[in-house]
């Protein structure tokens, strides 16, 4: 026994077969008590480090090369998921807020390390840990609807300033402390990491650009290609001795542009928060000595408590100042400050940097009190930052500039949304493209499909898709050949049924989805009519689905329909409305065309927080039906409001007393911290049980 034990954690392949089983149980058991998954992830290498189980060795190779990746692919991440579209648009007031929530916590910081003892290096070093955050607040308020709030989006561009400066001044403080300190190479240092900067930033921009136009739909080699560059910035960091996480950070803001929202962005982000930045995480827990971390909590307490007080302090004063100096209200001053303050992706990487790195007396950065000071200080604002979030976030449903506006004003606004979200402007026949690939539900599609053609005097196209790699002559293709034959003349049947011409059309294709939208393309349709597949789960995920393709790659709006009612017999339609966009109106006008194809009604609903006041409700409810007003349908409409916190809760109840409920597409997101994170779409569409439609638009190019 003593033997087999002494052998596991020198054996890599049992390491890395326990580090799997960890990241696949323990995340999902912490977050049913409430707590944060990267909690459990600590909790494991504790247990499982040498001052618990001894199972996994933190000193092995195989732990160093696995913690590396998993530090790389964090920052990577971290870089990746800024929103530069959205930096571009308030980028004045996102360097100003982000050089407050940076200079701010940096001078508290460093004061907490002199008062602790700490030499001028190590102490602004402390400083730059508090500077950067963690977008861990993201999903709450893109859940909420309030992402584009100027406050919440100023917030999000200040992530770009706050990481890059930290990591500026970690690079430098780590070459100070690893070698002999003179002006002359702090100044080539500095000059080093710039030309650096710019090399990255626009040398893999430029490189990525020029590859991915040259692969086109080669998503493996462009997969392959990101993770390239991204150690190659890495190892590129290293050369000019600055910490290879600076490296990895610049080159997921080298890449973001190029990457879009393209599947090759999903499953690199799928790849670090299932396998990579996991496996960092319990590396870390790996590393907290359980005698040291209880002597930290007793007897260095007040460091610790200055640590986070003075991390917490120095977030609420940024904010404070900058909701004074933008004058924006205290729930957006509130909501600024609790974005800012988890202390996560940078803060954790850097701090480990800095605890590995010493001198050639062997002396440490980062003494380990102080480490574990900052694990806390993680823990704590992980928790009490999104909490923070929830609370106030819930505010800001509803612009404040908006509920200023008066009635003449709100209609000149909605008019002009309308053009932008006009979903259907055909200057030919109205033409739905049907793809059909499975009996038991082609019967309702095509039935859909000629109501609305019927309403709107078009066509009706069911197209059938035969894969086919190279060869065409193969005794499979001809069977899926003659499959499609026999489906496409029932298809036709049931049209002829509702007297509504059918055109039906085989397309040959390597892939179904690139199938169906060529094949829209080149028939100039105006719309796209899906059946249901499974669109979440492992392998949905890692893979994708046939619906994310089309989705992805439309260029007309796409309806995603699981129908368990013929659609004669589908009358009052539930349509949930987070906020009035053009997105939202395209489905907002979806919804009263079916429900004018059958004389049937809608039911606008808007899930509302408790904190929403009475003007803010009665404002919105405004704008809704100034917006059927003007839709101009001759469908019975009828707009609804629920005060309640859980609006999954409120639709998936709501719905049951619907014949259908139309959701709006809306694709998956990850936190700033690279764990990832479902959205209430995602959550809805686990748990409807009555028939749905979810319909999407086309995507734009940003």
């Amino acid at each position: 026994m003593e033997k087999t034990l002494a052998f596991l954690p020198d054996n890599p392949l049992v390491a890395f077969t326990i580090l799997l089983l960890v990241i696949l149980t323990l995340p999902p058991l912490f977050e049913r008590i409430k707590l944060p998954g990267l909690v459990g992830l600590l909790f494991a290498g504790v247990v499982l480090g040498k001052n618990g189980l001894n199972v996994l060795d933190g000193e092995s190779e195989s732990m160093h090369l696995l913690e590396d990746i998993g530090k790389i692919y964090l920052m990577f991440v971290a870089g990746l998921e800024i929103d530069l579209s959205e930096f571009r648009k308030t980028k004045d007031r996102s360097i100003g807020f982000g050089f407050a929530t940076f200079i701010i916590p940096l001078i508290i910081g460093t004061a907490v390390g002199r008062i602790f003892d700490y030499g001028w290096n190590g102490a602004i070093l402390i400083g730059s840990l508090f500077a950067s955050h963690t977008l861990l607040g993201y999903p709450i308020v893109q859940r909420l609807g309030v992402v584009r709030n100027e406050a919440v989006m100023v917030t999000i561009g200040a992530t770009i300033f706050t990481d890059i400066s930290a990591l500026v001044v970690l690079a430098v403080c780590l070459s100070i402390h690893q070698g002999d300190f003179t002006v002359a190479g702090l100044i080539f240092q500095l000059v080093a990491l710039g030309i650096y900067c710019l090399v990255v930033l626009f040398g893999l921009d430029w490189a990525g650009k020029k590859y991915f136009e040259r692969t086109g739909d080669e998503e493996s080699n462009q997969f392959l290609f990101v993770l390239f560059a991204v150690f190659l910035a890495a190892l590129g960091a290293q050369v000019i001795n600055v910490e290879k996480i600076v490296g990895a950070f610049l080159a997921g803001l080298a890449v973001n542009d190029v990457l879009g929202r393209s599947p090759v962005k999903e499953k690199i982000e799928f790849l670090g928060s299932t396998l990579f930045i996991p496996m960092f995480f319990v590396a870390m827990g790996l590393l907290i000595n359980i005698p040291i971390f209880l002597k930290t909590i007793t007897t260095q307490f007040p460091l610790m408590l200055a640590i986070v007080l003075g991390l917490i302090v120095a977030k609420f004063l940024a904010a404070f100042i900058s909701k004074i100096v933008y004058r924006y209200n205290f729930n957006e001053g509130m909501t600024m400050w609790s974005l800012s303050l988890p202390q996560v992706a940078a803060t954790l990487a850097a701090a480990l940097a800095a605890y590995q790195a010493k001198n050639v007396a062997g002396e440490r950065l980062l003494n380990e009190a102080t480490f574990n000071s900052v694990i806390v200080l993680m823990l704590v604002t992980s928790i009490l930052g999104p909490l923070l979030t929830a609370r106030f976030a819930r505010n800001l449903a509803v612009p404040k500039a908006k509920l200023e506006d008066t009635s003449e004003k709100r209609d000149i606004i909605l008019s002009e949304l309308l053009p932008i979200a006009e979903p259907f402007a055909p200057n030919h026949p109205f033409t739905i493209v049907v793809p059909i690939y499975n009996p038991t539900t082609q019967r309702n599609l095509i039935e859909m499909a000629a109501l609305i053609a019927r309403h709107e005097s078009g066509i009706v196209i069911p197209l059938s898709v035969a894969t086919s790699h190279v060869h065409m002559d193969s005794p499979q293709l001809n069977t899926r050949l003659y499959r499609s034959r026999e489906m496409l003349g029932q298809a036709v049947q049931l049209s002829q049924e509702f007297e509504v011409e059918s055109q039906p059309a085989i397309r040959i294709d390597d892939k179904i989805s690139h199938g169906i939208s060529r094949a829209a393309r080149e028939k100039n349709a105006d719309l796209i009519i899906m059946g249901w597949s499974k669109t979440f789960g492992l392998r949905a995920r890692l893979f994708g689905t046939v619906i994310d393709s089309v989705f992805r790659s439309a260029h007309c709006p796409v309806a995603v329909m699981r129908l368990l009612d013929e659609p004669v017999n589908i009358h009052h339609l539930l349509v949930p409305v987070k906020n009035i966009t053009p997105e939202m109106i395209r489905v907002i006008r979806f919804a009263h065309l079916l429900a004018d194809t059958n004389q049937g009604s809608v039911t606008l609903l808007h899930v509302c927080g408790r904190y929403t006041s009475p003007s803010q409700i009665d404002s919105f409810k405004e704008d809704l039906l100034n917006l059927v007003n003007q839709l101009g349908f001759p469908v019975t409409s009828e707009i609804r409001t629920i005060v309640q916190d859980n609006i999954s809760q409120v639709i998936i109840k709501e719905s049951k007393s619907y014949d259908l409920t139309i959701l709006r597409s809306v694709r998956r997101q990850t936190a700033g911290g690279g764990l990832a994170v479902s959205d209430l779409t995602t959550e809805l569409l686990k748990r409807l049980t009555g028939s749905l439609v979810l319909f999407g638009e086309p995507e734009k190019n940003t």
